[in-house]
């Protein structure tokens, strides 16, 4: 893959771009203007926005190699572990510390725009922490991880062997985990450390470009 086309953005990009960058401006007004919050960190905003938009345009421009039937469920289960695995680390997924340390209940949390709002499902065990940036990130890296396997197994190593092999790719991994853990294991309460969104939004961005241009196995663009 050249550098040029590497970088190269054509008209249809830009204008995908705009439409979704403009909604997302648009959702994020409306939602403080309803919801009444206050605004006292914008950066968080821009962060959480940061990590809906990025993670919606590279599943978007990410075209898994074709394969077999074989080698693209072993790649699902590798990225659907990935998600559990972030979804634990980051906070979405939070274990109580006992039984019964909890209730049953669903609320919705009026985080900043981009973490909220965001659904909590509790229950005596466990708590979903549906933060839409959390989500859409997550999952834009498990469908990256899931294009990375493919292109692995095409590169002639066999799927998590060739992953784990490749720093470039091995290392986004353990980075996106490490973000999370930084991230707070509550995420509800994250945005009170403060620097810990800063960090993880630059692991997060820097772990889309690494498995995205996958510099090993090189990337087949959408």
């Amino acid at each position: 893959m050249s550098v040029a086309r590497a970088v190269s953005v054509d008209t249809r990009d830009l204008l995908y771009a705009a439409l979704i960058g403009n909604s997302l401006a648009v959702l994020s007004v409306a939602y403080v203007l309803l919801s009444g919050i206050t605004i006292t960190q914008p950066r968080y905003a821009v962060y959480g926005l940061a990590w809906i938009f990025v993670g919606i345009f590279a599943i978007w421009k990410t075209d898994p190699a074709p394969a077999d039937e074989r080698t693209r469920l072993r790649a699902a289960a590798i990225a659907v572990l990935y998600f559990v695995a972030l979804a634990a680390a980051g906070g979405v997924l939070v274990t109580a510390m006992r039984p019964g340390a909890g209730e049953f209940g669903v609320r919705l949390a009026t985080l900043a725009p981009g973490w909220g709002p965001a659904p909590v499902v509790s229950t005596p065990w466990a708590a979903l922490v549906l933060m839409p940036a959390r989500i859409v990130g997550y999952v834009a890296l498990a469908y990256l991880v899931y294009a990375t396997v493919i292109d692995a197994a095409g590169a002639a190593v066999s799927g998590i062997v060739g992953l784990l092999s490749c720093v470039s790719c091995s290392w986004p991994i353990l980075a996106s985990i490490l973000s999370g853990v930084l991230g707070g294991s509550s995420a509800v309460v994250a945005a009170t450390f403060d620097f810990s969104y800063d960090v993880s939004t630059v692991v997060f961005l820097l772990t889309v470009a690494l498995l995205y241009w996958r510099p090993l196995f090189g990337n087949r663009l959408g």
